[in-house]
């Protein structure tokens, strides 16, 4: 199997790091390739990787051993006395780093999943080794005047489109990456690059760190009430776990907001619940972030200034297709006023909901805080629509959801059928493996299901690629969703919150656009287009998890069967709007921050003691500072941007408006159908970045996107929800 270079490239420009698998050094000896896994592509189905086999003791002389060759690939592609082809050198290069980037794959992602001490420090180590390596690719002045030829003669090069779009994108890449800069600033970003690299890892891992040993300690059973016995003997699991024995422990996940909020009754521990979330990174001690954001955003500003750019949001932003910061400031505030109206209208609802039981208990009422907000949401959602989560969870049991739900509305879709596999080796227990078969009958694709919460998992859900499809190598894909469902006690089942199930399909429409890849070049391969794209299509697939045919065939009582009733499926779809108000408003609040904070100069970034001032003044600004409802992240644990969404956090509402408007058009073109579905795949999700982002839109919908199926599915048109 093969990769591209341009991987090497985004993690360079502090993009997401995926990689591909390969083939052995030559450099390495024999007991050496017959002892680590990583110097032989794994003979197992579509070369999925051997986790059986793989130790940790593997990584580091993978990585040596993969740089090494790895360089010496590219230096005979630099000083190839042959005049630059497009084959001797950009196809050289698609196919040299081969057992790093195998490496790299299974390393990268299992540090995401399931890190340990030894990965931890490895990740450290390697990190700085990891940025100066991209960096003596990427600043080869031999290798750039190679590729510069060919960009300057690309229309005499006789390519295909695809071809022609290779050539044109690793150049971009290069010079991005500052092939053209004197060999002083050269040095200057090698040494920043290094620096990034090495505070971007310790960041990520105190926030993990912290997310930890954040976890709520309760002394009595009483404080809990109004959690099902379910999160009860879960939260007495994670305290036998800790050794507290007899105690209960509410873990954190690194978000604001904390799932126990919505129905813990005592207030005082939904305040001390809501306080160690919100405070986390910013409280002095081992785990505070605050020092590191401000050397971060000044190296990021220094960077952009020293590649021509005024600020790192520019410089983000060039080759996304927002293309500026104007741009991204005007769709967000475009959203904000709406948003924050519909937030302070459910606000009095709250209030008032709060007033009435105070008065009828015979006590003083309160003010509404934030710790507050998702408690009494749930109440008048019950009072609204007369259900509650509880009510739901037991028609959502979480394998049927997937087999049942997410993969039958790919079968609707799509065709495609899937077979859960036994024989393949697993690096936790409780993951699962199926095979993909499409329509055809041929095999598409390997997809690996991992959703359970574990103090060694980061937060959130994310798909990624342990092998990526491409036509030059013929390579299928193995995918992986991962998730962060609390798993329960053993006997238990997996109940999934309706949020829980709408991730699901989410994460799966990442993977349908990493399966149904049909491109040449691994460049192009799956999700590799720009990042305020990439959610597009995953938020496309959530439209499938109420559409009444898929909600009917996967909400069944898990133990009798039963389907949900009618009438509390009719329930599930009128709330859908629910709370949007809220939702919006928080995820705007965070991508804002995002831009506040790549959007100034280095002499404007303040110092570390002044981070969190720099964050309420910049709410304050756009609008978007409302107490009740506080950014979905604080920068001190804001993982998305001190990674690959550094002043890309607005990507998730601007590939929204991609989603609503495909939404609309499925609507209007007969829904779910495997008419609609095949054009959906042939014209958009099979092409990877092989064709310019917004094309795609185009080619499929037949028109310019617009904002308003966006603000009508968020329930922000007038009159609110």
């Amino acid at each position: 199997m093969t990769t591209r270079l341009a991987v090497a490239l985004a993690a360079t420009l502090g993009l997401a790091m995926p990689a591909y698998s390969i083939a052995a050094p030559a450099a390495a000896g024999q007991a050496a390739v017959q002892a680590n896994p990583f110097f032989a592509e794994s003979p197992l189905p579509l070369h999925y990787p051997q986790f059986d086999k793989i130790k940790d003791s593997d990584f580091a002389p993978a990585f040596d051993a993969g740089m090494a060759e790895q360089l010496k690939e590219v230096e005979a592609i630099a000083n190839n006395p042959a005049a630059p082809t497009f084959d001797n050198t950009l196809i050289a290069l698609e196919n040299s780093g081969q057992v790093l980037d195998r490496a790299t794959t299974v390393f990268f992602n299992l540090v995401g999943t399931d890190t340990n001490d030894t990965r931890k420090k490895l990740q450290a180590d390697y990190s700085a080794r990891f940025a100066a390596h991209r960096d003596a690719i990427s600043l080869n002045g031999k290798l750039f005047a190679r590729i510069k030829k060919l960009y300057d003669t690309r229309s005499q090069l006789g390519l295909d489109a695809e071809g022609l779009r290779l050539v044109e994108k690793y150049h971009d890449d290069f010079v991005r990456a500052g092939a053209q800069l004197s060999d002083a600033d050269k040095a200057k970003l090698k040494d920043m690059n290094a620096e990034l690299a090495r505070l971007g890892t310790q960041f990520s891992q105190n926030v993990l760190n912290e997310v930890n040993a954040s976890a709520v300690v309760v002394e009595d059973k009483a404080q809990l009430a109004g959690l099902s016995d379910a999160q009860v003997s879960a939260a007495a699991e994670a305290a036998k776990s800790r050794k507290l024995d007899g105690k209960y422990v509410i873990a954190l996940l690194n978000t604001t907001g904390q799932p126990p909020l919505t129905n813990l009754q005592d207030r005082a521990l939904r305040q001390k619940i809501y306080e160690a979330s919100i405070n986390r990174g910013s409280r002095g001690g081992e785990y505070d972030n605050t020092a590191l954001v401000s050397r971060i955003m000044t190296l990021r500003a220094n960077k952009a200034r020293l590649l021509g750019f005024p600020t790192f949001a520019a410089y983000s932003l060039q080759n996304q297709t927002a293309k500026t910061p104007e741009a991204v400031n005007a769709m967000l505030g475009q959203l904000a006023p709406p948003a924050v109206a519909n937030a302070r209208r459910e606000a009095a609802e709250l209030q008032a909901m709060i007033d009435a039981e105070q008065k009828a208990a015979g006590k003083p009422t309160f003010q509404l805080q934030a710790w507050d907000w998702a408690y009494y949401s749930e109440k008048v959602r019950q009072a609204k629509y007369a259900f509650d989560e509880s009510q739901l969870k037991p028609y959502f049991e979480m394998k049927n959801v997937l087999e049942n739900g997410v993969f039958y509305a790919a079968n609707q879709e799509y065709g495609l059928t899937f077979k859960e596999r036994h024989d393949l080796p697993k690096y936790r227990d409780d993951t699962f493996v199926y095979d993909v078969i499409d329509a055809d009958g041929s095999q598409l694709a390997i997809f690996i299901f991992d959703p359970y919460a574990r103090d060694s998992k980061r937060g959130g859900a994310w798909m990624n690629s342990y092998v990526s499809q491409s036509g030059l190598t013929g390579d299928k894909p193995v995918v992986a969703n991962h998730l962060n469902v609390p798993k329960p006690p053993a006997g238990q089942p997996t109940l999934l919150t309706w949020d829980e199930v709408t991730t699901a399909f989410h994460e799966f429409g990442h993977a349908l656009h990493g399966m149904f890849s049909n491109v040449k070049y691994p460049y192009f391969s799956g999700t590799s287009v720009p990042r305020d794209f990439v959610e597009f299509p995953s938020q496309v697939n959530e439209m499938w998890a109420d559409w009444p045919s898929i909600l009917k065939n996967y909400a069944k009582h898990y133990q009798t069967g039963a389907a949900m009733p009618q009438e509390l499926l009719d329930k599930v779809v009128a709330a859908a709007k629910f709370n949007q108000g809220f939702a919006t408003t928080e995820y705007l609040g965070a991508a804002m921050l995002d831009q506040n904070w790549h959007q100034i100069g280095a002499e404007q970034v303040p110092a570390g003691g002044g981070v969190m001032d720099f964050e309420a003044k910049a709410l304050a600004k756009d609008g978007i500072a409302y107490p009740p409802v506080p950014p979905r992240y604080r920068t001190p644990y804001f993982s998305h941007i001190m990674g690959g969404y550094a002043a890309g956090y607005y990507a998730y509402i601007w590939s929204e408006v991609l989603d609503a408007n495909t939404q609309q058009w499925f609507r209007q073109n007969g829904g779910l159908s495997r008419a609609n579905g095949d054009r959906f795949r042939a014209t958009l999700l099979s092409k990877g970045g092989s064709v310019d982002a917004m094309q795609l839109f185009r080619d499929f919908a037949g028109h310019e996107p617009q904002i308003e199926p966006l603000l009508e599915k968020r329930g922000l048109t007038a009159g609110g929800n």
